[in-house]
């Protein structure tokens, strides 16, 4: 107990000594120059760095509001509330519940968990999956993100909003086509586990009988009614951060790295005659989000950096198809639900995402 509290405490303690420390290192230009000068007079080297360290330098910002908001969601907004603002009729449901984002944005790090508390709690199933997958997309920091990404393009976060939106409307009633034959009871207690639910690392795992409304709080950890309005509240909004940005920032990281790299080290040429094909670059790009697993509040900063490289409807496909499904969360669904019900989404994922980059590769929407 007493060493949970004292992460409690140390984890944002952590976070607020790491930050500033990353920024004076980042921004004092004469420091690094004269540490990694053998770096600045290689070529390849100089432009890996250049692109990696712009792609964090201008995700960071994201991250941290991102988290932030959606650390403040999970501890102060229930799944009751959002169970009673999600209408439960099939059609105005999904279509609620392909918007609610732009008031509730949820990493989509954190939706697979809340989404399962609230399919327990009697949210109907494609209901359900079309908030998982529009979450992420549809809110305003991952919109505003993109922004300033493509700030040559201020159509791009209406375009990637709309064709996130369509996705996973599509997905949601594909779903509720498929399960319409079975009763809401069945169903759930096909799909879902009954006794486990994926929480992020150093969370208690929580059971089904477990209350979920201490403190508002859809996180997993145990608070007490009297701390409700305490200050240890703010303790528990920077303990979500922290584990957050732990979550997200070593795939952010990775997904800078990876993209620096294919940059630099790649012939211009390869890349082009993979990146020009219609089907063939959706898919590479695809398989890129997939593996990535990278945040959505930042990975239009990655998308941004293959623009005129490879196709729009590549580029949609990757900023829809990585928010939706990625290695990370496969994981957490195959923790959530059983291996048939994950398969036969994430195959639908694919099939659906696949089909509006090719859409969008036709219709060709500049981006």
């Amino acid at each position: 107990m007493e060493n949970s509290r004292h992460n409690e405490f140390f984890l944002p303690l952590l976070l607020c000594i790491i930050l500033p420390i990353i920024f004076m290192l980042t921004t004092n230009i004469k420091i690094l120059r004269k540490t990694f000068s053998f770096i600045l007079q290689n070529s390849f080297l100089q432009s890996f760095v250049t692109i990696f360290i712009s792609i964090i330098l201008e995700a960071l910002p994201f991250i941290i509001i991102g988290v932030f908001l959606s650390s403040l969601i999970q501890v102060f907004i229930s799944e009751e509330t959002l169970s009673r603002i999600i209408p439960k009729n099939i059609v105005l449901g999904i279509l609620s519940a392909a918007t609610i984002g732009l008031i509730f944005p949820v990493c989509d790090c954190a939706i697979v968990p809340i989404v399962r508390r609230l399919l327990k709690k009697g949210l109907p199933l494609p209901i359900g999956i079309t908030f998982m997958l529009s979450v992420p997309i549809i809110n305003p920091v991952v919109l505003t993100s993109t922004y300033y990404a493509f700030l040559s393009n201020p159509h791009a976060p209406l375009i990637r909003a709309v064709a996130g939106w369509i996705s996973a409307v599509l997905i949601g009633f594909i779903i509720n086509k498929l399960d319409k034959s079975k009763t809401k009871q069945a169903k759930l207690h096909e799909i879902l586990f009954n006794e486990r639910v994926y929480m992020p690392k150093n969370n208690p795992i929580v059971t089904s009988n477990h209350n979920h409304e201490h403190h508002k709080c859809s996180c997993g950890h145990v608070h007490h009614e009297e701390e409700k309005f305490s200050a240890l509240t703010l303790v528990h909004v920077l303990d979500h951060v922290s584990l957050e940005l732990q979550d997200v920032g070593r795939f952010v990281i990775m997904g800078a790295f990876l993209s620096a790299l294919m940059q630099t080290f790649i012939p211009r040429k390869y890349i082009l005659s993979i990146g020009h094909g219609n089907i063939s670059s959706i898919i590479v790009m695809m398989i890129l989000a997939y593996v990535l697993c990278v945040c959505s509040e930042t990975d239009a900063f990655i998308a941004r950096t293959f623009v005129n490289q490879f196709t729009n409807g590549s580029i949609v496909a990757f900023l829809i198809f990585g928010p939706m499904i990625d290695i990370k969360n496969t994981l957490m669904l195959c923790e959530t639900f059983n291996l048939k019900f994950v398969f036969k989404l994430v195959s639908i994922i694919i099939v659906v995402c696949f089909l509006i980059g090719l859409a969008f590769n036709f219709v060709k929407i500049p981006l």
